[in-house]
């Protein structure tokens, strides 16, 4: 199995579809990451101001980081290669490097909101 790491630049929160404009093409790839994540798939996301550690002891990051700036990020390894630097994959892609169709990698988080109405009194 396929062992897919992205090491994204610095965002306000672990996926940047948050704040008043969500970039579609994060919500994208946030959607696949979910997807793949809920089948099981070995797909790891680190971002430079959560998981600063990750990017310093990744050789293969560290040189890209070098040689062309923070500007590279994101920077996206598939069994610990460098496959693409400055843009996300796309579903097709992430489907190839998976085994499944781009359909299945449209999935959205659900979120469950519970409400205690006896607590509002």
């Amino acid at each position: 199995m396929k062992k897919v790491e992205i090491f994204d630049p610095a965002m306000c929160c672990s996926t940047g579809v948050c704040g008043p404009s969500v970039d579609p093409e994060l919500s994208r790839v946030a959607s696949a990451i979910y997807s793949l994540e809920k089948k099981g798939f070995d797909i790891k996301r680190y971002q430079l101001t959560n998981d600063p550690g990750k990017f310093a002891e990744n050789i293969e990051v560290n040189n890209v980081l070098h040689e062309k700036g923070p500007d590279a990020l994101p920077i996206i390894l598939v069994d610990n290669q460098v496959v693409r630097v400055g843009s996300y994959p796309s579903n097709e892609e992430f489907a190839e490097w998976f085994n499944v169709t781009p359909d299945e990698l449209t999935e959205k988080p659900k979120v469950r909101v519970s409400i205690d109405i006896n607590s509002l009194k």
